[in-house]
């Protein structure tokens, strides 16, 4: 990860208070896991200029940490992540499909839209990583069609052990803009939180399932 591409992702995103904290009550994931932040990365589409730099970030760090050799084709993960894989591959001029998260009941079935060709080394693009799992099923996927995966390009990690342990075991290396780490402390930085604030966050990065317990917010 490029520290001034971050620095500067981190910027962007806060300007649209795209990342906003709440402590008491903190945020509740789908999964249950209660949060200090929350980061919502899909309020780029709305904001052009954002979103005009964080895709010439996209292009710029595919062409440094990835290399167009190994794009011949992009799959995004759907819902959140396809406006930003339609961006990159519009960017590169090359041919995109989606994943969804689950098999369709109707038409033809399938999860994976579009026309895959088999062979072709697949960038999985995806607007944040907090579990890897919608990664790793986009994977498995794209393999299962013949594809080649090896890289998947994101706007953000909470970088977890979980999702750590997901990408490993599906074999994919992992590139991001920025963290979730670097978008606290450049919040600090622009007094968007305080230091006290700041350390409660970081107690959550070091280990999210018992933060809210530890914090007697359970």
């Amino acid at each position: 990860m490029n520290r001034k591409v971050a620095v500067e992702a981190a910027k962007l995103l806060l300007e649209i208070n795209a990342m906003t904290f709440r402590f008491n009550p903190p945020y509740t994931f789908t999964s249950g896991l209660k949060s200090p932040v929350y980061l919502d990365n899909r309020l780029i589409i709305s904001y052009p200029e954002i979103r005009r730099q964080i895709i010439n970030y996209y292009i710029e760090t595919i062409k440094s940490d990835i290399g167009l050799e190994n794009v011949d084709w992009i799959s995004a993960t759907a819902s959140a992540a396809i406006p930003h894989g339609a961006w990159v591959a519009d960017r590169l001029k090359l041919p995109m499909v989606f994943v969804r998260p689950s098999t369709k009941t109707y038409g033809k079935g399938g999860k994976v839209e579009g026309y895959l060709l088999k062979g072709s080394k697949v960038l999985i693009v995806e607007d944040h990583i907090s579990s890897a799992e919608s990664v790793s099923d986009n994977a498995k996927s794209i393999r299962d069609m013949g594809g080649l995966v090896e890289y998947c390009i994101a706007t953000t990690t909470y970088e977890t052990e979980k999702s750590i342990d997901n990408l490993k075991e599906a074999k994919i290396k992992l590139v991001t803009l920025t963290t979730g780490k670097v978008i606290v402390e450049t919040a600090r930085e622009m007094h968007k939180i305080t230091q006290e604030e700041k350390e409660k966050i970081d107690l959550w990065f070091k280990d999210p399932p018992n933060w809210a317990m530890k914090q007697g917010l359970a």
